[in-house]
């Protein structure tokens, strides 16, 4: 299948799939006039790549994981639990730099609402 018949399939962009392909994630066949033809299993291939960028990986991630999950189960591939380890890590990370910077913004506020009052009083 062409690139935009895979597109429509997974309802990612052709630019996103020119972009799977550039990563290694996908590869397409090449036709004599040059056009990209895709195995039907890569519309799966696709949806794999769409939950894994979902749980906030990057391409690079899953490339070094896809192949082993594509043919196995995920359980079987220890290459993808430091993987999610990491990356919950910095989700955690992220949680702890977001609720510092809600505890600066609260101060503030509290901050500038009694400057405000002292001003009127």
């Amino acid at each position: 299948m062409k690139i935009g018949e895979l597109s429509r399939k997974t309802g990612v962009s052709i630019r996103s799939l020119r972009y799977y392909e550039k990563q290694g994630l996908i590869t397409p066949e090449r036709l004599t006039n040059g056009y990209r033809d895709f195995n039907p299993i890569t519309v799966s291939t696709v949806h794999t790549i769409k939950l894994y960028l979902n749980l906030g990986l990057s391409t690079e991630q899953i490339a070094g994981f896809l192949h082993c999950v594509l043919q196995n189960e995920e359980t079987f591939c220890s290459e993808i639990m430091p993987v999610y380890r990491l990356k919950l890590a910095e989700i955690e990370r992220q949680i702890d730099e977001l609720n510092q910077l809600k505890a600066n913004l609260l101060d503030r506020i509290a901050y500038v609402q009694r400057d405000t009052k002292t001003d009127h009083d």
